[in-house]
């Protein structure tokens, strides 16, 4: 068994709602308005629709309406949504091997958070110079 098999869905998620709930304010708050979820690959849709082949190259994605282009008038059934995907977070999580698992799933999460909060990259830098 790797050191990674007990890493289940489960952990990841731990890890993920960790990371959100210790954001400084007022980015927790808006936060917690984004759904979670953990799933071991991006589906072939989410894939297609981002024009990736291999499913290993995406650790996250944000589904959803940036709250920039939201209007009070939007009636949304379902919550944004940032999606974590447990198999290559592992893979560039070993592949690195300098971070914590608990540091890498926080800067994917404030990364596609960025994403919902309609960020640029070079503000995401600004706040998590973890990419540089």
């Amino acid at each position: 068994m790797s050191h990674g098999d007990h890493l289940d869905l489960e952990k990841i998620h731990a890890l993920a709602v960790e990371a959100r709930d210790g954001l400084p304010a007022p980015f927790d708050a808006l936060a917690r308005d984004v759904a979670i979820r953990i799933a071991e690959t991006a589906d072939p849709e989410m894939l297609d629709a981002l024009d990736i082949d291999d499913p290993m190259e995406l650790t996250g994605l944000y589904e959803g309406t940036p709250l920039t282009e939201k209007s009070v008038l939007d009636v949304s059934p379902e919550p944004d949504v940032i999606w974590l995907f447990r198999e290559p977070i592992l893979a560039e999580w070993r592949e690195r091997g300098d971070v914590s698992l608990a540091d890498l799933v926080g800067h994917i999460l404030v990364h596609e958070l960025a994403h919902h909060l309609g960020w640029s990259d070079d503000d995401i830098a600004a706040i998590d110079p973890w990419w540089e």
